[in-house]
């Protein structure tokens, strides 16, 4: 079974896109429900992250209050460093902990889909990486739209990360979402075929 990482820049379309593989029967795994699923309340990466942060990015209910830790990590490069080094290492663990669980000879191919996959260095990890990309123009408006956020928010988030152009130039394949859902999902069926018949 061929790894491949699922990987492109914040709201160009890769939980859609890795939907569908799903849809196809592609087993897939998410980094960002791992990610909130390590620092869950009482998990060491909860302890971690509180020990790091203080108890000012909790919320009443005593979690983590997503919102102003974000607000915190973006405005900090330091600190978004050092939330990273709590989170990657376990998230990283429990992917490929999850590799080890799939049945080998069901599948040709089983996808991650890893956002930071090459400001983390994982890419090397893997035997194929798709990158999903939209201009920059539609990534900030789906991100004011989808997370409420303004301009500057939308701005520290997309820094954040390696420019979209940049990550479409290491990749193995690309999906264009441009378009719309239609053409997208096209897409997304030729690269199946493609990656099913290797």
């Amino acid at each position: 079974m061929r790894r491949v990482a699922l990987t492109g820049g914040i709201a160009t379309g890769k939980s859609h896109v890795r939907a569908q593989f799903e849809h196809l029967g592609v087993p897939t795994i998410d980094a960002d429900t791992l990610a909130r699923d390590v620092v869950a309340h009482g998990t060491p990466g909860f302890e971690a992250v509180v020990g790091k942060f203080g108890r000012g990015i909790l919320n009443a209910d005593g979690d983590l209050d997503r919102r102003a830790l974000g607000a915190l990590v973006f405005a900090d490069p330091g600190k978004r460093h050092d939330l990273e080094a709590i989170l990657h290492p376990a998230i990283k663990g429990a992917i490929d902990q999850w590799f080890t669980t799939l049945d080998q000879s069901a599948q040709p191919f089983a996808i991650a889909d890893i956002p930071l996959l090459y400001e983390v260095g994982l890419d090397k990890e893997y035997d194929a990486v798709i990158v999903t990309a939209c201009t920059p123009q539609n990534q900030m408006k789906r991100i004011m739209a989808r997370d409420n956020l303004d301009a500057k928010e939308v701005q520290g988030r997309l820094e954040a990360q390696l420019p979209i152009e940049d990550k479409v130039k290491r990749a193995n394949y690309v999906v264009d979402t441009n378009g719309s859902l239609v053409q997208t999902n096209a897409q997304v069926h030729k690269l199946y075929n493609e990656l099913t018949s290797r």
